[in-house]
């Protein structure tokens, strides 16, 4: 093997370094940056050698002739032509890596393994038409691996970095998103740009609001990475901090799915829609029977939104609020709207898709004596939920489920529900509610909704035994969406931030009002 051939066996080396850490999506180990130095400094150590041989070479074949004049002037020029060698051999250098790689990217996006045509010098042309050649010989399709890009493992790193740096948590962050973590929007940005091609030295000496014309300019470019990982940490961000979100509307209603924004009107069998069974005497015919449908509440979905953006003044001043903050606001108050809205349905007692207010003595889920929540009104209110027909008159085996109440109920209830005795009795009676399996739900929304008024509280049944409230999404997507908009005269990155949501009444017999009293305020 030729110093040629070890020089591009070197490099083949160094280059299975390199793809075998891009492939795990990681950086060279401490070994592997050992080894590809070592092998760095072996090239560098042939690249004289190979010159020295073709600097020799064109001496021998040259002025050999030369009288001594000549001979004494080219000794005058040894420094010249030692950088001359010393160029010709980075050029080598360079060319050979671009070979090197070259091959690679094409031997890799056809299966093909590139080692050997590395180590035996072939060109790009050569390699092509061996591809060609095979796949015309075998005829068989050509099978394409895919693997992580380099840029999308940059992306990752870095949209952890900075969900790490606005101190949010992040459950196994990529690997080496810590050596981001304490750049700022500025060294980003510069970091973005110098992979994309631009000159690292022009960049540095950019002011950052030059910088920011330069990222708005790109701003809308799909392959751009800078705002591309804006997209993917505000995603993230928006993901963690919902989730987190302090609403209790979950907790008592049912969850659903819907493919668009039609309205929708369901005709579902239900239960005690059909007849009894009938007795067949010996010899005696099987009667026919229909199931009995009934129209039941139409469902649609609406959607809702707002617009934010990063600001220049926010990119300059470094301020990551605008990726975490900000966008974490706008998905709270979204799942707030929600939470409000069922409270309203709740609370407004208006009328349902049947004409009639839900609370109401026709739905028979409405209780004549208002109280707050006691043993005798708890109990009063189960025994009227479980004496509910269902639409065909028969009776439903509800099951009580959820006690929902404004704050201000919390230990009383803590009292009634887990206390082995009657509260005040003389006679040490014991408590039917002990441990009843009622779980308690309070909101501050039926505070403010009720002012200074009468505070009323609800039981909801358990989901299986009978319907109430439900929440449908468009497609089951529970977390808001996230897209850039381009919008004219505004100086910013700007987001649109939505969610499609529809909440409605499935059926009035899985929930009980009681109007309650005022609430006596803490001093």
């Amino acid at each position: 093997m030729n110093k040629r051939q070890q020089r591009a066996a070197k490099i083949a080396a160094q280059q299975a370094l390199v793809n075998g850490a891009k492939t795990a999506g990681r950086d060279l180990t401490p070994e592997e940056q050992a080894q590809f130095d070592t092998l760095q400094r072996e090239i560098e150590a042939l690249n004289v050698e190979i010159a020295n041989e073709e600097r020799q070479a064109g001496a021998q074949t040259g002025q050999e002739g030369q009288t001594g004049t000549t001979q004494t002037r080219a000794v005058g020029t040894g420094a010249d032509t030692g950088d001359e060698a010393n160029r010709a051999a980075q050029r080598a250098v360079t060319e050979e890596r671009q070979r090197v790689q070259d091959i690679s990217n094409l031997c890799r996006e056809f299966g093909v393994d590139a080692a050997e045509h590395i180590q035996q010098g072939h060109t790009v042309d050569q390699v092509r038409a061996a591809i060609l050649d095979g796949l015309r010989a075998t005829g068989s399709p050509v099978h394409v691996q895919v693997t992580r890009d380099e840029g999308d493992t940059f992306r990752q790193r870095a949209t952890d970095a900075l969900l790490l740096r606005a101190g949010v948590q992040v459950q196994a962050p990529a690997e080496g998103a810590n050596e981001f973590r304490s750049m700022s929007l500025r060294d980003l940005a510069i970091e973005c740009l110098s992979r994309e091609g631009q000159n690292v030295n022009t960049l540095l000496r950019m002011s950052s609001d030059d910088l920011y014309g330069e990222l708005s300019r790109q701003f809308y470019n799909p392959t751009a990475a800078f705002p591309a990982i804006l997209d993917s940490t505000i995603r993230k961000s928006i993901v963690v901090l919902y989730e987190h979100v302090p609403t209790t509307f979950e907790a008592f209603t049912t969850s659903g799915s819907l493919k668009d924004f039609k309205q929708t009107a369901d005709h579902e069998y239900v239960i005690g829609g059909v007849g009894d069974f009938l007795l067949v005497p010996e010899n005696g015919e099987i009667k026919p029977d229909l199931p009995q449908t009934e129209l039941m509440p139409q469902r649609k979905l609406d959607t809702y939104g707002k617009q934010f953006s990063m600001t220049r003044q926010a990119f300059i001043n470094d301020d990551i609020g605008f990726l975490t903050e900000v966008p974490g606001l706008y998905a709270t108050k979204a799942k707030q709207t929600i939470d409000k809205q069922v409270y309203k349905i709740l609370f407004d007692n208006k009328k349902i898709f049947d004409g009639v207010a839900l609370f109401d003595d026709k739905h028979k889920n409405l209780m004549k004596t208002a109280a707050k929540p006691t043993q005798a009104s708890i109990q009063a209110i189960i025994l009227k939920m479980q004496q509910q027909l269902d639409q065909f008159g028969e009776p439903i085996y509800i099951t009580p489920r959820t006690i929902v109440v404004p704050v201000g109920y919390e230990f009383d209830l803590a009292v009634i529900l887990h206390s082995t005795q009657v509260t005040g009795s003389n006679n040490n009676d014991i408590n039917p509610l002990y441990n009843y399996p009622l779980q308690i739900v309070q909101s501050p929304v039926l505070n403010a909704l009720a002012g200074t008024g009468a505070c009323p509280w609800f039981m909801f049944a358990d989901a299986a035994s009978a319907r109430g409230i439900q929440v449908d999404y468009l497609n089951g997507q529970k977390t808001p969406t996230v897209r850039r908009m381009e919008v004219p005269g505004t100086l910013g990155f700007v987001w649109d931030i939505y969610l499609d949501w529809g909440i409605s009444v499935r059926d009035w017999r899985g929930i009980a009002k009681n109007p309650g009293v005022k609430i006596e305020t803490a001093d």
